[in-house]
């Protein structure tokens, strides 16, 4: 799993690492933080526990806790090993599979108009009813049926692989920022050339509103 949602601002003490002393965040155990001497009041964000922190695999910098997207700064480094680990693997993710069988549909009751790359979490939500071409911000997604949204009557098309740190309701499309990317599934809902050539968003974050 990638990402948790950040839903306290307080911090709590984690476990001891090589005998120092590491702090992660409160309701996301999986992120390690650390001082960062190269800012004042700066911090490192980490999915490793390893201290001193690698600063070219963290997450990304924040000059404050709880970090915010204004003062959050993420490691594009981090970001493309992210998303080589989706590419090569979103098409095996049983959610996602489970939403390209549901394109395939003569009824086209997909859940939703995307993969969760993450297990399910059933929070309500508002999202964008209709994409636009650009919607994920690369190059692939078209309309709401053409990436497989409620009624993809089995003509196959896109399905979003995104972060759940907040899911879209049924029928509509995640926002931008958390979608990872794309895959393509022809119209009896298998993946397309196999893996479903997928398509990065370049629209994704790694810390919004909602979490990180």
């Amino acid at each position: 799993m990638y990402a948790r949602a950040l839903r306290r601002p307080c911090l709590r003490p984690a476990t001891l690492v090589h005998r120092r002393c590491v702090v992660t965040l409160a309701g996301n155990p999986y992120v390690y933080t650390f001082s960062d001497e190269r800012a004042i009041n700066g911090h490192i964000l980490s999915l490793l526990s390893y201290s001193p922190p690698m600063p070219e695999l963290a997450c990304g910098t924040t000059t404050k806790l709880p970090p915010t997207p204004e003062s959050f700064t993420e490691n594009h480094k981090f970001l493309d090993i992210l998303q080589s680990v989706i590419a090569e693997n979103a098409n095996r993710d049983p959610n996602v599979i489970s939403q390209a069988q549901a394109m395939a549909s003569t009824s086209g009751s997909s859940l939703g108009s995307g993969g969760a790359f993450f297990p399910n979490q059933r929070q309500k939500r508002r999202g964008t009813p209709y994409g636009g071409g650009g919607g994920t911000g690369g190059d692939g997604a078209g309309g709401a049926s053409a990436q497989g949204g409620a009624g993809g009557a089995g003509r196959g098309g896109y399905i979003h692989v995104y972060d759940e740190r907040h899911p879209p309701d049924y029928g509509r499309i995640p926002d931008p920022e958390d979608i990872f990317g794309s895959l393509e599934v022809d119209g009896a809902g298998n993946f397309v050339d196999g893996h479903g050539r997928y398509q990065r968003s370049g629209s994704y974050r790694i810390l919004t509103r909602d979490g990180l």
